[in-house]
This record gives structure tokens, sequence and C-alpha cells, in this order.
């Protein structure tokens, strides 16, 4: 073909060229009629070969797509079998699937009602170990055996579903504590000493009340109370000892000695309240500066008192029975004696006065009992010395108690100017001075008056003898003059 096409272009070129090349170009267009006749007889002998060939090939073709068509009819048959197969398995999966999606949904309904009670279950297990673990925190022995903690843990978890051995172990821990809180134990164990440090100890557990403990080594021996922590899960020693007396019982209980033992049934509130008890010493500190004056009051009349009841009971005397002999003498005349019997207690008020009415009984009665009352003058500032003082003493107190309520307010005051009302700790300072000092200031000033009181009553009886005792002496002279 591409031959062809060429002599084609050929003839054309040669057409279009100019007429002087005649001669030429006839030459040429003879070489390429003959060319191309030769172009157009290979040309057609290889178009009939195609021919053949393609005539062949067709041929060939049309065995094969009869063939192929017979392969394809019987596979089509074959595939409509299969197809009329499958449709009914799959009409028979369908009735199945029909069948099983009925059986899903009572499974599921069923799975529903279990996961309900399995819930439901798990709940109240978990509710249960939520109270034992509130029990065991509460509880001294949490503190002895800590491991419980861990056997009661995994029931927390509400996404894990209790077995048989959790849901024993949960009745074992609590049946236990049931059974620790009946019981009175000594155990060695760690405490918190009052110091703040982790000591050894033995540790008296009195049921799930009370924790006493004893720490014996070369360098103390030191019985007390112990508080349960529920969040560290440890022992403390209470920052207060008890009272020496209570400790002697402890001691004696877990030593075997004594069978009474003082617990606290309030699982450690009348404990915690044991330490903010302040004693008598840390109220007087706490009373601020005016204190001590009081305090000085207080030491000087004590010493007042002691020295004007010691001088009173020396001076004292049987004064009936002395003036019962001294009569008996006197009516017998035997004045001697009444001078001995007088002259043995002279330091005594009553005796030394009636030694000046014995010696004065030669002059007239007049001179006589202004003798007497001239000693009994002598004899009342001696035994009324410091009274006066006593009783100052004893209306200062409260005064100073006074003075120091007032300090303590102003210092309040001062408190409420600086950091307000909202936090009552800082005003707490002044109003314990001011009620410090006043019931030390009372309590200073009522006893001092209750002994003024009652060495005046001894004085005035002391007083009252004398002159009793000298108008009988008068009387009893003059008589028997």
């Amino acid at each position: 073909m591409i031959q062809f096409f060429s002599a084609i272009f050929f003839c054309l070129f040669l057409f279009m060229a100019p007429q002087s090349q005649g001669a030429d170009i006839r030459k040429n267009t003879m070489e390429a009629e003959k060319n191309i006749q030769k172009t157009r007889e290979t040309l057609l002998k290889k178009a009939i070969l195609e021919k053949k060939t393609s005539v062949k090939e067709a041929e060939n073709s049309l065995k094969k797509i009869l063939s192929s068509r017979k392969n394809l009819t019987d596979a089509i048959a074959k595939i409509k079998e299969e197809n009329k197969n499958l449709e009914k398995e799959n009409n028979g999966l369908q009735k199945q699937n029909i069948a099983l999606k009925k059986l899903e949904d009572e499974v599921i309904s069923k799975l529903a009602s279990m996961d309900a009670m399995v819930n439901e279950l798990t709940g109240l297990t978990v509710i249960a170990a939520k109270d034992i673990d509130s029990l065991l925190a509460r509880s001294i022995h949490s503190a002895l055996f800590p491991e419980r903690f861990e056997k009661i843990k995994p029931l927390l978890n509400k996404t894990k579903f209790p077995g048989m051995d959790d849901i024993k172990s949960m009745v074992d821990i609590y049946f236990d504590e049931i059974k620790k809180s009946g019981e009175v134990s000594i155990n060695k164990g760690i405490i918190v000493d009052r110091s703040g440090n982790e000591v050894d100890a033995h540790i008296l557990a009195i049921g799930s009340f009370t924790a006493a403990y004893r720490i014996k080594n070369s360098e103390k021996d030191e019985t007390g109370f112990l508080l349960f922590s529920d969040k560290s899960n440890r022992l403390f020693a209470l920052s207060k000892p008890p009272p020496g007396s209570v400790s002697k019982k402890i001691k004696k209980y877990m030593t075997g000695k004594s069978i009474a033992v003082p617990m606290d049934i309030a699982r450690g509130a009348a404990l915690r309240q044991l330490t903010h008890t302040t004693s008598l010493r840390d109220q007087i500190l706490n009373g601020g500066p005016i204190v001590w004056p009081i305090l000085g009051v207080g030491f000087i009349a004590f010493l007042i008192i002691i020295e004007r009841f010691i001088f009173l009971q020396k001076v004292d005397t049987n004064a009936d029975k002395m003036m019962t002999t001294v009569n008996r003498l006197a009516t017998e005349e035997k004045w001697d004696e009444c001078l001995k019997i007088c002259e043995k207690q002279k330091e005594r008020p009553v005796p030394h006065v009636l030694l000046s009415g014995i010696n004065a009984r030669e002059k007239s009665r007049e001179d006589m009992e202004n003798i007497l009352q001239e000693a009994i003058l002598h004899e009342i500032p001696r035994i009324e010395a410091r009274l006066s003082s006593l009783g100052i003493l004893a209306a200062i107190s409260p005064l100073l108690g006074l003075l120091g309520t007032v300090t303590g307010m102003i210092n309040t005051f001062h408190a409420i100017t600086f950091y307000g009302t909202g936090d009552p700790r800082m005003m707490s300072g002044g109003i314990s001075e001011a009620l410090t000092t006043t019931m030390l200031g009372l309590g200073v000033a009522i006893p001092i008056m209750l002994f003024h009181t009652f060495l005046s009553r001894k004085v005035e009886n002391i007083i009252s003898h004398m002159e009793e005792k000298a108008v009988s002496l008068a009387n009893i002279v003059f008589k028997e003059k």
C-alpha cells in the first residue's frame, strides 16, 4: 500500500513538472507506469495471499465460535441448574435464618434478664464489700492485720463479677472481725509514739473499742492509750499520757496482775476529749501576766494562814478546865498554887490575863478590873496580828482577777481590730486570759475568805474567853474578901 501511494505521488509530481522537460518526463512516465504495474501485481498477489489467510483464519474462528457456543450452552445450562439449586438452598437458609432470629431474640431476652440479675448481685456484693471496708477502716484490728484490705479490695471493683472465692473471703473477713470485736488480745506490733517515731510495743486490743500500749526498753517504760487512724491504718499513742493511776491499771492488766482495765466505749471519742483537756497548770499559764500577782497574793495568804493557824493552836487552851482549877484553889486561898498554874502557861492569853488578875488581888475591884482589861488589851494585838492583812488579800485577789479580765478583753478587741471575727482562734488568747484571771482571782479569794472567817472566829473565842475568865476571877476574889 505504501508503494501504491508513492507511485501516485510520483505521477502527480511528473504531471506538475514544467513542459520544458517533456521528453524526460515521458520517459520517466513510462518507467513509472512499468513500476506501477509491477507494484500493482505485487500488491495483488499479496492481497490474494492475505485473503486466503483471512479466509482460513475466519474458518478457524468460526469453528472455534461454534465449539465455544456449544460449550457456552452447556455452561449456561449447568449454571441455571446450579442457580436453581442455590435458590432452593437460599430458601432453606432464609427459613433457617428466621428460626435463628427467633432463637436469637429469645437468647437476648434471657441474657438481658440474666445481666440484670448479675448486675443486681454484683451491686449487692459491692455494697456489702464497701460496708465491710468501712467497718475495717474503723477497726483497730486493721492496724494489726492490714492484709485484710488486700482481700476485700478486688470486691470493690464494679467491673469485675465476684466469684465464690471472693464472696467466701468477704464472709470470712466479716466473721473474723465479729470474733475479734469480742476478744481481748495482746499483740506485738509497731506504733507511732508521742514523739512521732515508729517503735515496737505490746498492744492491748479490747474488742474494737479501745487499744492500749506498753513500751518497755532500756530507755523508758511507758504505758498509755492508742488512737487508730483510718487514713494511714496505724495506731498512734495519745499525745497526752493518762493519769498515773490509769497507767498503773493498764500495766497490771497487761502483766496479768489485775482483771480490770479502763476502756473507752466511744471508740476513741473520750480519749480525744482527754487530749483537749487542759490541766490547771496550763490554764494558769494561759492567764497572762496578771496571774503572777494573783499567785503571789495567794502564796502570801497561804503563809499567813499557816502561821496564824499554828499560833492560835499554840496559844489556845482549855479555859474552862483551867478556870475550874483556879476557882477551887482561890476558894481555898491557895494563891501560890494558882500562880504556879498560870506561870506554866503565861505565854497563852487566858493564863496571862489570870496571872495579872491574881497578882492584883490585893487591890480594889476597880483597879483589878482595869489591870485585867489592860492585860486583855495587851493580848488582843498579838492574837489578831495579820488577820487584817489576810482580809485585804482576800479583797485584792478578785480585783486582780477583774483587772486580768479587762486586759484580756482589750487583747481580744485588738485581735478583732486587726484580723476581724472570721477566725475565732485569733480571739481565743484574750478570752482565755480574761476567764483564767477571773477564775484564778476567785479561786484564791474564796479560800482566803473562808480561812479569814475561821481564824477571826477563833480569835473572837479566845478574846471572849479572856474577858469571861477575867470577870469570873474578879468575882471570886472579891467574893472571898
